[in-house]
């Protein structure tokens, strides 16, 4: 499924919402992106990516977007504006960290995933995994050609197939094969200590490691 639409809503500007604007923006797309602190303190980062991107509000950027990105804190989720992304895709760059997000009992337990937390607050939304287990230094520096026997991969879950067919067109396009673990309750394998976090590696690897992974690291 090749994305068609061509406005792409970023609902975050740490590290990986800042490369991810960077990537999109290099396909084409049209990006709107947004911050917890107001569309005027990322004045300095637009301007060094182009006319294809711009600031707003995350309400605004939500209503923009064709898909989204939201790339926030686990703990600001509660943040993320649900109406506006009704019916649209959601790729989820989450991890849970519990020293900066606070002890969370149901993801200690193992009893559910970020991504799931993100569909749940997202109800009429399509949440997809996607950029989570790699270095936001790495996503417009380490995609190669399809076919190269180096070709990183990276991992994506999500309860939607056409979601999951979305970010293997955009992980294709910026040099990375597909991994799909299945649906958002096996996003785990793809999260923090387990052993396809932040690791370079072939579809096969990926594969393997997310295969050999444990719920509770």
């Amino acid at each position: 499924m090749r994305l068609t639409m061509t406005t792409i809503g970023i609902i975050g500007a740490g590290h990986i919402g800042s490369a991810l604007a960077q990537a999109f923006s290099g396909l084409g797309y049209d990006v709107v992106i947004s911050n917890s602190r107001g569309p005027e303190t990322l004045a300095e980062l637009v301007a060094g990516l182009g006319d294809n991107v711009r600031a707003a509000t995350a309400t605004d950027s939500a209503a923009a977007a064709d898909i989204a990105v939201v790339t926030v804190p686990l703990k600001a989720l509660d943040q993320v504006p649900v109406a506006p992304l009704a019916g649209k895709v959601v790729l989820d760059t989450n991890n849970y960290y519990f020293e900066r997000d606070g002890h969370i009992d149901a993801l200690d337990r193992g009893e559910t995933t970020t991504s799931e937390l993100l569909q749940q607050h997202l109800p009429t939304s399509h949440v997809v995994k996607a950029f989570n287990h790699l270095y936001a230094s790495d996503i417009n520096t380490t995609g190669l050609p399809a076919g190269d026997p180096d070709r990183r991969a990276l991992g994506t879950a999500s309860d939607h197939d056409e979601a999951v067919a979305l970010v293997t067109d955009l992980y294709d396009r910026l040099g990375f094969d597909t991994v799909n673990v299945g649906p958002l309750s096996e996003s785990w394998r793809l999260e923090r200590d387990r052993p396809a976090y932040v690791v370079r590696q072939t579809a096969a690897e990926l594969r393997e490691n997310a295969a050999k992974a444990n719920r509770l690291p």
